[in-house]
């Protein structure tokens, strides 16, 4: 935990407010999904992940907070030029690593209360999202902005072989979840130890489809050297809308796909995020504007992954207790799908008093 708010990096607005949003849009996500299969309360459509194509407002959350890793990267690494020395490595290495521990431990609660009736999983999104700083950071460190770029359009148009090539015992049938190379990949080293189980069993965290996520991270990086350059939002706004484009037409013949995070989906849900951090870079760092909730929403961002790990381990409160009864209560008021939400915002405020606590002790914890 670090006391104080100063840094020596600079610091966005726009940043804190945008890594702020996509945590809230975590929880949320989370959080009516429990709604949904622990309590049978009906939700949003737009809330619940779309089944293995598609793509709804839960899925742009995750991938929005692998770009917000990337661009954070220069602001919090600095300039290249003194290159990866040992301790530079070193230390990215025990920042990934601390990172992907705290997520195996998140991912694994049941498992450590109850080991005989849940089964361990090594991966998840802390340890996808430690693997990309990772892989982003050291390139980052290693090689120049193009080069840096080429990578990532090369991991992008590189995957989309890869979905599509022969695995053993089967062809690639990208309509079929888990029937591709990535998937067969996931059950040869982690077996059983998959988020979704069967013979065609995969993780959405997985190991190949971790490759586009890196290429995410760079392109994040990407934009954060951008800003870091004040070169103004319309270059990024231009970006989002060409990338989202890019994606839309991309996912005609490499469907979008959060599970197999295909290089379409990687364009559409980074495009999103680099338009409104145009948006908000130029309202809030450039004209200096404070809207309705940029605090609270700031809160979040700067202890983002603090957060994420008080929500995973309290992630059954909006289905108990008074948040339960007040679900029921509003039914009748609000209808079943609004009142749903009643539970989980009440949630999110109770996370947000904890968060505000901390902003005026000048607390932020680092993993």
């Amino acid at each position: 935990m670090e006391r104080g708010l100063g840094t020596d990096r600079p610091r966005l607005a726009s940043l804190d407010v945008l890594r702020g949003l996509t945590i809230v849009g975590m929880i949320l996500v989370n959080s009516a999904a429990h709604m949904f299969y622990a309590v049978d309360a009906p939700v949003f459509p737009a809330l619940m992940h779309a089944h293995w194509r598609g793509y709804t407002l839960a899925d742009a959350v995750f991938p929005a907070f692998v770009v917000m890793t990337g661009v954070s990267i220069p602001l919090a690494l600095g300039a290249t030029a003194e290159g990866l020395t040992g301790a530079a490595l070193r230390r990215l290495l025990v920042r990934a690593g601390r990172l992907f521990l705290l997520g195996v431990i998140l991912s694994n609660i049941y498992w450590m209360a109850t080991p005989d009736s849940v089964v361990f999983r090594p991966m998840g999104v802390l340890q996808r999202l430690a693997l990309a700083f990772l892989a982003a950071a050291v390139l980052y460190k290693t090689l120049g902005p193009r080069a840096r770029l080429v990578v990532a359009v090369a991991l992008l148009a590189l995957y989309w072989p890869l979905c599509l090539a022969p695995y053993p015992g089967g062809v690639a049938d990208l309509a079929t979840p888990g029937a591709n190379l990535v998937g067969w990949v996931d059950r040869l080293v982690l077996g059983g130890h998959t988020y979704v189980k069967g013979p065609l069993g995969y993780d959405p965290e997985g190991l190949v489809s971790t490759l586009p996520a890196i290429a995410q991270a760079l392109l994040g990086v990407a934009a954060g050297e951008w800003l870091i350059a004040r070169r103004g939002p319309l270059g990024l706004l231009l970006a989002g809308i060409a990338l989202v484009a890019g994606g839309l037409a991309w996912g005609l013949v490499f469907p979008i796909s959060k599970e197999l995070w295909t290089s379409s989906f990687v364009l559409l849900s980074t495009g999103g995020p680099l338009i409104l951090l145009a948006v908000l870079h130029w309202a809030l760092d450039l004209k200096g504007l404070r809207p309705p909730g940029a605090q609270v929403l700031t809160d979040f961002g700067i202890n983002a992954i603090f957060a994420y790990s008080l929500h995973m381990l309290t992630a059954e409160v909006p289905g108990a207790g008074v948040l339960k009864i007040a679900y029921a209560q509003a039914v009748p008021v609000l209808g079943a799908e609004t009142a749903a939400l009643v539970p989980v915002v009440a949630y999110i405020a109770l996370i947000w008093l904890v968060l505000a606590y901390m902003r005026r002790r000048g607390w932020i914890v680092k993993v």
